[in-house]
């Protein structure tokens, strides 16, 4: 990791650099509990190694690559740290999702500072009234994962719209200068995510700095005109819902390496068994390999479908988007499942919180409760469609 890098690494050169960073995730983990956010270290780490310049437009000193190559490192950082696994890949959404904005807005966050990022909360709180020229935004929004490194904040709301339409749902792009951050991220599991509050009173937003959810769903966004590849043609809710879904995959992995590790000497207190002889330890990491192995090829599948959709000009298909959808939310299901096998397997140590695989545990807990990660609206919807109902999720 500490040789010179090259000014546009290859995908594979960024999720090797992303797989030897992870045992110094798995070190700084602690600390990032205790400090309830991503040590400084960390991020520069991400800087450092470009990970923060993947899915970065190319004027602004960016990779442009495919968002998959972002999915593709959490799965790597996640198995050391899942809640730096988080952080990193909400910022490169958001990354992404600036390159969809009117080119105003992007060069007033990158033009003089290519390194400044974006942290979130796309919870629709926002009180918004029509100003000249923009909206005066005030509002209280909670969860803004990874803000305190953060100049700038999306944050969600809806606008009035002409009268007898409903009204629009946008993201609000907000200087730092313009928010403040709570500090109330006191939590059980993902404590390094510093998934803090933050309020606006009374900021003004102009228009630039606005982007609808209606723009991200159709492909079809300002951005587009300066920013024409493929890559920012995914539907915006295709790349946010796995930002948050593939942390616990990575984490699922980490427990798994835990696991083995543990097992390979831990001699039982009651018989003086050796834990690597035994049948019922061995089928379950068997069990949990082959699951996370099928959840990974599932996930890549989908991806490259996508893609080929994309390059070919073509739109993707809504029943293919809701399937999509559905098996980001089914990652963590299945993710959470195998982690608490494993928990238990590893019999009464697992409960004490130095053990690695306790903080995994933990971890995809919380990433469970996200509510994008809940399998059952995902599933009912698809489920719905196979009956032939009508799609009732946007967020595809």
């Amino acid at each position: 990791m500490d040789g010179e890098q090259s000014p546009m690494p290859t995908r594979e050169e960024l999720i090797q650099r992303a797989r030897d960073l992870a045992p110094t995730l798995q070190e700084r983990s602690k600390k990032a509990a205790e400090l309830r956010r991503i040590p400084d270290e960390t991020i520069e780490d991400f800087h450092r190694l470009g990970f923060f310049n993947v899915v970065k437009p190319k004027r602004y000193g960016g990779y442009e690559m495919d968002p998959s190559i972002i999915f593709d490192l959490q799965l790597e950082l996640g198995r050391g740290c899942a809640s730096s696994a988080w952080v990193y890949g909400v910022l490169n959404v958001h990354s992404w999702q600036l390159a969809l904005f009117a080119p105003e807005a992007q060069d007033e966050v990158w033009a003089d500072d290519p390194k400044a990022l974006i942290s979130s909360s796309y919870m629709p709180v926002a009180k918004t009234e029509w100003v000249d020229g923009g909206v005066k935004l005030s509002g209280r929004w909670s969860f803004s994962s990874g803000c305190d490194a953060c100049d700038w904040v999306f944050l969600g709301g809806f606008v009035p719209n002409e009268e007898g339409k409903p009204p629009d749902m946008r993201t609000f792009l907000v200087p730092r200068a313009d928010y403040e951050i709570i500090d109330n991220w006191h939590v059980s599991g993902l404590r390094g995510s510093g998934s803090k509050d933050v309020v606006v009173d009374g900021a003004f937003v102009p228009d630039h700095r606005m982007h609808k959810f209606s723009d991200g769903f159709r492909q079809q966004s300002p951005g587009n005109e300066i920013n024409p590849s493929p890559v920012y043609k995914y539907p915006f809710g295709q790349i946010h819902v796995r930002s948050v879904s593939t942390p616990a995959v990575g984490a699922a992995f980490g427990a798994l390496d835990s696991y083995v590790d543990f097992m390979k000497n831990k001699v039982s207190q009651a018989t003086g068994g050796k834990a690597k002889e035994s049948f019922t330890n061995s089928v379950v990491a068997a069990e949990a390999t082959a699951v996370l192995d099928r959840e990974v090829l599932t996930l890549r599948r989908n991806f490259d479908e996508m893609a080929g959709y994309l390059q070919r000009g073509e739109k993707i298909p809504l029943d293919r988007r809701v399937h999509f959808r559905n098996d980001s939310a089914r990652a963590v299901r299945v993710s959470t499942e195998v982690i608490e096998q494993l928990f238990i397997a590893c019999g009464a140590r697992a409960a004490f919180e130095d053990h690695p695989i306790n903080r995994h545990f933990q971890d995809v807990h919380v990433i469970r409760l996200h509510h994008a990660n809940s399998p059952d609206t995902p599933g009912s919807n698809m489920g719905g469609m196979l009956f032939g109902m009508k799609n009732t999720d946007f967020f595809i």
